[in-house]
């Protein structure tokens, strides 16, 4: 009765993510951009404007930050092993796009302490303040605050060595430009981790527009603008593809 009842209460919190979603049902239209296409017919869990033939999905509200920290969520996703399969190393700057809550970040700050830090960047400033409050129960400092754009996580050039982005990118309102200013912002030889439910499973129990498949997703990080390469795709986690993009160095140019 008690796995019940949890189950009737993430059900309404995911009900409210529609409802309080950062985006409205119909967001404001920008100027002409050949990029992005508006279908008057969608999926009514996306946003009725579609990238590469993808249609962009709702971002998750606010109040859905408890089934982020959902005690489930380990076994479902496994984010210990996604951890590890990050490699990381004391000293390096990470930004967690979409940090949300934080349960990401906070996994990972104490791997990257003392010298490095986490970059926690979100466009919604109340996840940040629920963050900042998880930091000091937890004691963890190393770890920056920062408000993001719908177009750019607002990232020094060439500043980081590492961008994860877990269940989120599906939800970027401007995939090209966020795309753009994030490789911009990695290092030479900077990593990104793009994790996104497997589209190509349909086990998988996730919504359509909030998945998506390998190939799509090479597709749309590897435009030759971005001077990105597919390094690797890891099918490890139980949902999810686990998929690294790599800022090719000069000698590789």
């Amino acid at each position: 009765m008690t796995s019940l009842i949890k189950r009737l209460f993430f059900f309404q919190i995911l009900v409210l993510i529609a409802v309080t979603s950062v985006q409205s049902d119909e967001p404001a239209k920008e100027q002409a951009d050949d990029r992005y296409e508006w279908k008057a017919e969608h999926d009514p869990n996306g946003i009725g404007k579609f990238y590469m033939g993808r249609e962009i999905a709702h971002v998750m509200g606010h109040p859905a930050a408890m089934w982020l920290e959902r005690p489930e969520r380990e076994a479902e996703e496994n984010l210990s092993r996604l951890i590890e399969l990050l490699k990381l190393k004391p000293g390096q700057i990470v930004a967690d796009i979409g940090a949300g809550s934080g349960v990401l970040t906070l996994k990972m700050a104490p791997l990257v302490a003392p010298e490095g830090k986490i970059i926690a960047v979100d466009i919604q400033r109340e996840m940040l303040v629920r963050l900042k409050n998880r930091m000091h129960q937890t004691k963890i400092e190393n770890v920056d605050l920062h408000l993001g754009a719908p177009k750019s996580p607002e990232l020094k050039a060439e500043s980081v060595d590492l961008i994860l982005m877990v269940d989120v990118y599906h939800e970027f309102e401007f995939p090209y430009d966020m795309v753009q200013n994030m490789a911009a912002a990695l290092k030479p030889g900077g990593r990104i981790a793009l994790v996104e439910y497997r589209l190509e499973d349909p086990e998988v129990p996730i919504k359509l527009v909030h998945k998506m498949s390998e190939a799509q997703s090479i597709k749309e990080m590897t435009l030759p603008e971005w001077n990105l390469t597919h390094t690797e795709t890891i099918d490890e986690l139980p949902r999810q593809h686990l998929m690294i993009f790599t800022k090719n160095t000069p000698k590789d140019e």
